[in-house]
């Protein structure tokens, strides 16, 4: 079976388990199942936490199963896209005021997601570079700063 129909499927009975009603599509280019439901906002919980723990639950389930599955993410009527735009446009306001004051500023703690997803969309980016600690804590702080700044 297919991993990412193997993780719709597996999603599909958590929640079925859970008394809701919910209509599923894989997006196989992102490894990204979206669910489709009338109660979203129960999926989603208080800024997207709950949205977090079925992601990390689904994911600790696949790899118990197969220990080189890929992680999967979920987006919930369309949560996950909406704050991925939101974090990359406060990131890049950010990085605007990084090269006008040629100073590192970091950003509040986030998650491994959230992080990778910003540290893709400054990879290239001529002028911005972008770290995180060295450390074990589930959120970390990103440092944004000019690419020419010694760290």
């Amino acid at each position: 079976m297919d991993p990412l129909d193997l993780a719709q499927e597996t999603l599909d009975a958590m929640l079925g388990f859970l008394g809701f009603a919910v209509s599923i599509t894989g997006d196989p280019a992102n490894h990204t199942l979206h669910v489709a439901s009338r109660d979203g906002s129960l999926l989603i919980g208080p800024n997207g936490e709950r949205l977090e723990e079925i992601t990390h639950l689904l994911n600790r389930l696949l790899i118990a199963r197969n220990p080189e599955a890929r992680h999967v993410q979920i987006d919930i009527d369309g949560y996950l896209a909406t704050r991925d735009y939101r974090i990359i446009e406060e990131a890049d306001e950010i990085a605007a005021r990084v090269l006008a004051t040629g100073k590192t500023i970091k950003l509040d703690p986030m998650n491994s997601y959230q992080r990778r997803l910003i540290h893709h969309h400054f990879e290239d980016h001529p002028s911005v570079r972008t770290w995180s600690p060295e450390d074990k804590a589930r959120l970390k702080r990103i440092s944004l700063s000019p690419r020419n700044q010694a760290l």
